[in-house]
């Protein structure tokens, strides 16, 4: 493909970009000015969209997202599997950061290991796939419960953070920082979590850890459908 036709391409996904889960329809205008195309541009692609089924031109000139891309996130869901994706991503992240990596999601009133990437380390904590844990101790049990809506100050604090660690409380020797990972909707699927010996992952370590942490849950978050925060902005109202 030329790279025109890359652009043009890049150009009509831009356009699909714009909508958001607020916008029932968009006019024409309203759509060049988010996306920064002129109406003529805007106008041409929006035909080609609406010919392939993406967009829908309802009778007062103004657009609304057709129903191919329902059936593509159709298809989507139909062959999704954890397994494709979070693995790999928890191997890149353990690689940088030389500490075991795990993926919990919530069972009731427990937390599950879902996946599971050892550290590259010979000293490490022994967590496994399949090991469930009670939800009321540990970083990543802290996040499923505060981003599930249960309130108090240490909850309003996770979610104002976006993390949250623990020193010693499932084991007296190990620690963890965790991060959230969202799906479509905002839907909590559960929670990304970072472990070690607290000999070598103080509350310091810790706290330099959550950036990365935060870098691969927003990637896993994208990959879910979701949509990751501007942490710079909650940072100012924290300070605030």
């Amino acid at each position: 493909m030329s790279s025109e036709g890359v652009a043009s391409v890049e150009r009509a996904l831009t356009i699909l970009d714009v909508f958001t889960d607020r916008d029932r329809s968009l006019t024409l205008t309203e759509i060049s000015k988010r996306a920064g195309f002129y109406k003529s541009t805007t106008l041409r692609l929006a035909e080609s969209l609406e010919k392939f089924g993406y967009l829908r031109r309802l009778e007062d000139g103004a657009y609304r997202l057709g129903p191919k891309p329902l059936f593509l996130g159709a298809l989507y869901q139909k062959h999704f599997s954890t397994a494709d994706f979070v693995p790999q991503l928890m191997r890149r992240m353990s690689e940088e950061l030389r500490e075991g990596i795990s993926f919990f999601v919530r069972d009731e009133d427990r937390r599950v290991c879902l996946h599971r990437v050892e550290s590259p380390r010979a000293i490490r904590d022994a967590i496994h796939e399949g090991d469930a844990f009670p939800l009321n101790n540990g970083a990543s049990g802290h996040v499923l419960l505060a981003f599930s809506g249960l309130s108090g100050g240490k909850y309003d604090q996770i979610r104002e953070r976006y993390y949250a660690m623990s020193v010693g409380e499932r084991d007296p020797e190990t620690t963890a920082v965790a991060a959230p990972v969202f799906a479509v909707q905002q839907r909590l699927v559960g929670a990304l979590s970072v472990s070690g010996p607290k000999y070598r992952l103080d509350e310091k370590a810790l706290e330099d850890i959550v950036p990365t942490l935060q870098k691969y849950a927003a990637e896993l978050t994208h990959l879910f459908g979701g949509a990751w925060p501007d942490l710079g902005q909650a940072s100012k109202r924290s300070h605030g």
